[in-house]
């Protein structure tokens, strides 16, 4: 028979337990709450970044884009058509024509086709916008029929422009391609649109600011843009050119505002909407056009474009004639 004092100490000894295991467990669940609270933060800001690709079927086919960012920051990059873009909530800061522009609120952003360009949040709330992405000869289409010089395509001067009754213009064409069938509006929007654009901001390129590319130059640029796919090295191009490798970065970038390889990326990423277009598989895509594997391409194409190739192939796919 245990006596009392052994019986107190056994009650101590589990009393003693009972606590550190509780203790254990409190120490568990204040570990378990700092990464809730993290995984919860990380979850409210993914929801931050949003971005809608679609695709009108207008003129050939017109690029759209709806976003809203906080974190996404684009990388210098250019689009074979031109960018038009209402901001609609927050500011952008964006590089073009070799200097920074800020975009707030109810401004239009104009970058010309194949233009150098990135951007990024110029606040800490980052922001929203409404794009599309008309290709020149959809311009000059448009241009044609106003009567225009034949082939003509419009240069805008202006980064950022204010014109209230453009951005209603334009959102409400942006409103009417994500909701209405209705044909005629549709194309009679877009061709309103376009008209405007060109009249009140449009000019002639300046032939003045245009560099003359060397004979060197252009041929590496013809390299990478018939090949882009191409695992070429630096040291290859510079004996294609006949020039060392730093100069030819130096004076690349000069003349077409990317380096060799930025510009190859470029190219890489215009062969892959081109083969997601024709119903291409993204892996197979990835590889075809050069990149290591399909999060490579991922990893560009949304720095780039602002969407991931699977929601640009789910989109070219969605808008593709039925029966």
């Amino acid at each position: 028979m245990k006596s009392p004092a052994s019986k107190l100490t056994a009650t101590k000894l589990t009393a003693t337990k009972l606590t550190a295991k509780r203790a254990t467990e409190d120490a568990h669940s204040l570990d378990r709450k700092p990464a809730q609270a993290q995984a919860k933060a990380q979850t409210k800001e993914q929801t931050k970044e949003q971005a809608n690709f679609s695709l009108a079927n207008e003129l050939g086919g017109i690029e759209l884009l709806e976003a809203s960012y906080q974190r996404q920051n684009f990388s210098r990059h250019c689009h074979e058509g031109y960018t038009v873009g209402v901001i609609e909530t927050g500011a952008q800061r964006f590089y073009r024509t070799g200097g920074d522009h800020t975009a707030p609120q109810h401004s239009i952003i104009l970058v010309n086709a194949d233009e150098v360009h990135n951007g990024r949040s110029a606040t800490d709330f980052g922001w929203s916008y409404r794009a599309m992405y008309p290709l020149p000869q959809q311009f000059a289409r448009v241009h044609d029929e106003l009567g225009g010089k034949s082939g003509d395509a419009p240069y805008f001067p202006e980064p950022v422009v204010h014109d209230k009754p453009l951005a209603e213009l334009l959102r409400l064409t942006f409103d009417t391609l994500s909701t209405s069938d209705n044909a005629l509006l549709r194309e009679s929007l877009i061709y309103t649109s376009l008209a405007r654009l060109m009249s009140r901001h449009g000019a002639s390129r300046p032939v003045e600011k245009t560099l003359r590319p060397t004979v060197q130059l252009a041929l590496v640029k013809q390299f990478l843009d018939d090949m882009p796919a191409a695992d070429a090295s630096l040291d290859a191009l510079a004996k294609l050119a006949g020039l060392s490798p730093f100069y030819l970065i130096k004076q690349f970038q000069r003349q077409y505002g990317l380096p060799p390889h930025a510009y190859q990326i470029q190219g890489r990423i215009r062969l892959a909407k081109q083969m997601i277009r024709q119903g291409g598989k993204l892996l197979e895509v990835a590889l075809a056009c050069g990149f290591h594997d399909q999060s490579h391409l991922n990893r560009h194409f949304k720095r780039a474009l602002g969407v991931t190739p699977g929601q640009y192939a789910r989109e070219v796919e969605a808008s593709r004639p039925r029966g």
